[in-house]
């Protein structure tokens, strides 16, 4: 229940903030999670799921996208705004930080299940002390019947 109101605190919050910022601000931030999605994906694909690379991937594709739309909007309008490219960015730390949290979430949900496993694994297959002479048709999974024929 805490964590119900919690997040519709958040919402509602979250909503009155949209409210005070430019669209323009939004436009960008939007822009800066597609073009992190991006960059960590490449990141993470080049890193082989290194967490830390794939963060610096969202962020930096992020970067680049917004000082490449800076750049054309200082050439075409003159006008070059930090506060759009920090929205950009911003946009991309957002996806780097959520990228991040699932994907600890799910080694460590991966990690159990392995260790489950393995405890599971470990108690059916007690091998006895007095062993047979062990015939290849058992390692097949040939009953006893079959082997005295």
């Amino acid at each position: 229940m805490k964590k119900l109101l919690s997040f519709l605190i958040l919402i509602f919050s979250l909503q009155t903030l949209f409210g005070q910022i430019e669209s323009d601000k939004a436009l960008h931030f939007l822009g800066g999670n597609l073009y992190g999605l991006v960059g960590a994906g490449v990141a993470s694909e080049l890193s082989d799921g290194n967490r830390t690379w794939t963060f610096v991937g969202s962020v930096g594709g992020s970067l680049l996208i917004g000082l490449a739309k800076e750049s054309i909007d200082e050439k075409q309008y003159g006008g070059w705004d930090n506060g759009d490219l920090f929205a950009t960015v911003l946009g991309g730390i957002a996806v780097g930080a959520t990228i991040d949290i699932f994907k600890k979430r799910k080694q460590r949900k991966r990690e159990q299940l392995f260790k489950d496993a393995l405890k599971s694994a470990n108690a059916q297959n007690k091998i006895p002390v007095n062993t047979e002479k062990i015939n290849s048709l058992y390692l097949l999974g040939f009953s006893e019947m079959v082997l005295n024929r």
